[in-house]
């Protein structure tokens, strides 16, 4: 654990001794800031046109009707920003060359993977925390349940911890960043469309096309559900990507 540590320090340290963390940190909290002062907006004006109607102003529900469409709208970001921050993993130190170092050292391969992905989940955390600064109005001036609230921000950082796993399998299948982040993107693009196609497949592709869908998975945390195939799927999924990134690994330290 101590190693695994040890590298996860020296990826942050990394990450923010360039601009690559607080680029990420910065447009994905503006960006969420923006969404939630639109959705907020949206919300305060339909408040006012039911306050005269008791019936109508009792049915308004502020974690449905605004952290439901704002957690969509930063799981979507999530979706363009992280491969940003994986795709310098293992790419970088192919171009400069020290992951033979890497390889080299007393270290396993397991330890090496775990401590940047441990790395790059403290940066998720980090976001996902700036993000909840914004809860501090909504609970200042409205009644939010705190539950459902939390079940979203789960969510949200179980899919972007399997976003982070898919970006270092690609990290390390090349030593160029962009290919990387091209890669990362497209495949996370995939498992968002297969939602899409699903509407237009027979019973069973749907149900199995549903079941893969990354995004499928996350509506019910955004309702404030915490079911637990929608933890085994991200957890399957996490371990897939961080295994696929070790047998890539583990083929090239021995060559």
């Amino acid at each position: 654990m101590n190693n695994i540590w040890t590298i996860a320090k020296k990826e942050i340290k990394t990450y923010f001794s360039s601009p690559i963390a607080y680029a990420v940190m910065f447009v994905f909290s503006a960006l969420v800031g923006f969404f939630f002062y639109s959705i907020m907006w949206w919300f305060n004006s339909q408040a006012m046109q039911l306050a005269q109607n008791p019936t109508y102003y009792q049915q308004l529900n502020i974690n449905q009707q605004v952290y439901s469409p704002l957690f969509g709208n930063m799981s979507i970001i999530l979706l363009l920003m992280l491969p940003l921050l994986t795709m310098r993993l293992f790419s970088e130190e192919k171009k400069s060359g020290t992951v033979e170092l890497l390889y080299t050292s007393p270290l396993s391969v397991w330890q090496i993977i775990l401590g940047k992905y441990l790395a790059s989940l403290i940066v998720l955390l980090a976001m996902l925390g700036l993000t909840g600064i914004l809860s501090i109005f909504t609970f200042a001036f409205g009644n939010p349940e705190l539950i459902p609230l939390l079940a979203g921000y789960l969510g949200l950082f179980l899919m972007g911890a399997a976003f982070i796993a898919v970006g270092i399998f690609f990290s390390s299948l090349t030593e160029n960043q962009i290919v990387s982040a091209i890669l990362t993107f497209g495949a996370l693009l995939l498992f968002w469309v297969l939602n899409w196609a699903s509407s237009a497949a027979g019973a069973i592709a749907k149900s199995v096309l549903d079941y893969l869908s990354i995004f499928q998975h996350f509506e019910d945390f955004t309702k404030g559900i915490v079911d637990t195939t929608h933890l085994v799927y991200y957890l399957s999924f996490i371990f897939l990507g961080l295994f696929l990134t070790h047998s890539v690994i583990q083929s090239r330290r021995w060559r």
